[in-house]
């Protein structure tokens, strides 16, 4: 007995001594091989956004999938090499997961050496039987969990891992499925928590990076966050999930073979917005239509 609880202390140390050696090698990726990529662009979006000030507290929000966990390394990294003062929570919520589920982002937060503070809710089971937009329901309501928790420890920002291909994407699904033209902010004002945030660093960086980074150091992460898809637990190259946001990437994919610059048009299309050459539009809740300024003015 004394034998193998001996046994089981090596055991236990040489584990933790190659999760270490694990961390700091993908630590030294980042800053290395994938510093273009990632860091850089991660950096630049801190910067052009201004998404970090001094003395933030940031709740990172880590759902165990590919780009929040990459998220809070380079949260790490940042703070190393940073301009202004500013603390880290990361934040996992457990709204029902499978116990393996569970497990899997416990292992790999300890792996990559991100200290993370978790805590429960029931949203699974509150959404379980709601026929009209689950999705929708569930993703509100676990922001607003992300929101309270992060601003009972203290924090004044959650930090979501929304990446450069979430934005135009989700400027095409407005259009073609929303009859809107709308984007992905890259932070914005909590209304129902005061003095809240949330910001997305990750805007700048491309999907296609994010995979080789976890394919090259052969990590494997949570990539369903939802009970009712939680059968494709782990994400792998070849992920074939049917929904919106994939059609829009196969649509967007096609689009790529006659113009490779499709995907930034589309990201800067709203950026370059021309209201003069708009039907109508909404401020603030109220809605402007060019009628309205309509008469009386020239125009070619």
């Amino acid at each position: 007995m004394e034998y193998k609880n001996e046994k089981m202390e090596v055991t236990c140390q040489e584990w933790q001594e190659s999760g270490k050696a694990a961390a700091e090698r993908i630590e030294k990726s980042i800053r290395k091989k994938f510093h273009k990529q990632l860091f850089s662009r991660f950096a630049k979006a801190v910067r052009d956004y201004q998404l970090v000030q001094e003395g933030d507290r940031i709740a990172v929000c880590i759902s165990g999938g590919k780009d929040s966990m990459l998220m809070a390394k380079l949260f790490q990294e940042l703070q190393k090499h940073r301009k202004v003062r500013f603390e880290l929570e990361f934040l996992v919520m457990d709204p029902g997961y499978l116990p393996k589920n569970r497990r899997l982002i416990e292992e790999n937060a300890a792996m990559l050496g991100i200290a993370v503070r978790i805590f429960e809710t029931e949203i699974f089971d509150a959404v379980y039987e709601i026929e009209k937009s689950p999705c929708y329901l569930c993703a509100r309501m676990r922001r607003g969990h992300l929101y309270s928790q992060a601003k009972n420890i203290g924090c004044n920002k959650i930090a979501l891992g929304h990446h450069y291909d979430d934005v135009i994407e989700t400027i095409l699904m407005g259009m073609l499925y929303g009859g809107q033209i709308q984007t992905m902010m890259p932070k914005l004002h909590s209304t129902n928590f005061t003095g809240m945030e949330l910001i997305r660093p990750m805007y700048y960086i491309r999907e296609d990076d994010i995979k080789h980074w976890r394919d090259y150091h052969g990590l494997h992460f949570l990539q369903c966050a939802c009970r009712f898809t939680e059968s494709c637990a782990v994400s792998s190259p070849d992920d074939t999930t049917v929904s919106k946001r994939m059609e829009m990437k196969q649509l967007i994919a096609e689009m790529k073979k006659n113009n490779p610059f499709v995907e930034g048009n589309i990201f800067k299309s709203v950026e370059n917005v021309n209201l003069s050459t708009v039907i109508a539009y909404k401020e603030h809740g109220k809605r402007h239509h060019f009628l309205d300024f309509y008469s009386g003015k020239e125009s070619d």
